[in-house]
């Protein structure tokens, strides 16, 4: 009987033991399932996230390639000017600058002078006409308006800032309202609307000169800038894709 008794608790250990053997190896098969899921989602977000740094590098050396394009055909076309002009085209941002003040304003004034007016009579539909090609690359042409800090002697720097802020914003707005009611602009009076801003910064963009002290004649210009959509396009990527 003791023996008996001694093969069934032996059998039942064993049986007992055999049961957390087989708990444990379901486990490991478990976790190497889910490891296995981890890994391959794992491998799925790198090659998600190499697409999509590809594709951002695509739209990168797009836009670079289109700023290039943009800058060449402006001085294809503008090259003779610029001198007579006193204007310049800075390659990286696109920005054609008009530099001589007492061209553009009467001091203190936002009423186009004469000579200016003839001169964005020329300009205008000729940038126009070379921005066209690139219109699907485009997202924003700011006319910008800048001022330098100077108002006069008897005000602060505060108030002159904000006096010349509503200076460089109503040049900027005469400058839009000329160009618009040009002729030959007419067939791009659509996109100019929806495409075209006239913003002033007032004195906040300087031009400093070698010293780093500002020059003030410089520091009061006029800048047309072009904007391409390569960050929009970049957004909607991460948007796409995320």
């Amino acid at each position: 009987m003791a023996d008996f008794l001694k093969s069934r608790a032996s059998e039942q250990e064993e049986t007992h033991w055999l049961s957390v053997s087989d708990l444990m190896a379901g486990l490991m098969v478990v976790f190497l399932f889910i490891a296995i899921a981890l890994m391959r989602d794992a491998l799925e977000e790198s090659r998600r996230a190499e697409y999509q740094r590809d594709r951002i590098k695509e739209v990168a050396v797009a836009y670079q390639e289109t700023q290039v394009d943009i800058y060449n055909a402006l001085v294809s076309e503008f090259s003779a000017d610029l001198q007579k002009w006193d204007a310049e085209i800075d390659k990286d941002t696109l920005t054609f600058t008009f530099n001589s003040p007492e061209v553009l304003f009467a001091q203190g004034k936002q009423e186009l002078k004469d000579e200016y007016r003839e001169l964005l009579a020329d300009f205008f539909p000729r940038y126009m006409d070379v921005l066209d090609q690139y219109r699907d690359s485009i997202n924003e042409v700011r006319i910008e308006g800048h001022t330098s800090s100077r108002w006069n002697n008897t005000t602060t720097p505060t108030e002159a800032y904000f006096l010349n802020m509503q200076l460089s914003q109503g040049r900027t707005r005469s400058v839009l309202e000329y160009v618009y009611s040009l002729a030959e602009v007419t067939p791009y009076q659509g996109w100019i609307k929806s495409h075209i801003a006239a913003v002033g910064f007032s004195s906040s963009k300087p031009v400093l000169d070698e010293y780093n002290n500002e020059d003030f004649g410089k520091s009061r210009r006029v800048t047309f800038r072009v904007i391409s959509n390569a960050d929009i396009r970049i957004k909607q990527i991460l948007e796409i894709d995320g």
